[in-house]
């Protein structure tokens, strides 16, 4: 992960092949607010984790690997937070686009309290469902935005 302070943003990437390609940071701090783009389930290395089977179109044959892609884009916001001190529990408000709407709900509240480590976790939440992600075998990108207690933090 790469953090550039060279501008009142802060910058983070993970160095995947698709952030130069594409053109985006992983996330970007202003002062106490944290934008995080989607994430998705990739490993360190840029391989996306539990892919889903694709049909002869190109299409998820199924989504029953949701619950474990929405375990590793978690684990990803984790670590790309963690790069501004801050984690889960500075997120406000997180939306889940995702290909199969049932599929992801039925995953969503046990993955969610899992790592958001409470029954009810306190963020607005929004899931939408979509017809297509970047990546084929992919069912759910997450984005996060994060707001870090003021004070010096503020200032920067």
């Amino acid at each position: 992960m790469e953090v550039f302070m060279n501008s009142p943003k802060k910058i983070a990437n993970f160095g995947v092949p698709w952030e130069k390609s594409y053109g985006y940071s992983q996330a970007v701090r202003i002062k106490d607010i944290i934008y995080v783009s989607g994430q998705l389930s990739h490993d360190k290395m840029g391989n996306l984790v539990a892919p889903a089977r694709l049909d002869s179109a190109g299409r998820p044959i199924d989504f029953s690997n949701m619950e474990a892609q929405m375990q590793q884009t978690y684990a990803n916001a984790v670590a790309v937070l963690a790069e501004f001190g801050a984690s889960l529990d500075n997120v406000v408000e997180e939306t889940l686009y995702v290909l199969d709407v049932d599929a992801a709900f039925a995953a969503a509240g046990r993955v969610r309290k899992e790592m958001y480590g409470t029954e009810m976790p306190q963020c607005a939440s929004n899931l939408i469902g979509v017809s297509r992600l970047a990546f084929p075998e992919q069912l759910i990108e997450i984005t996060f935005r994060s707001v870090l207690p003021c004070g010096s933090l503020c200032s920067v």
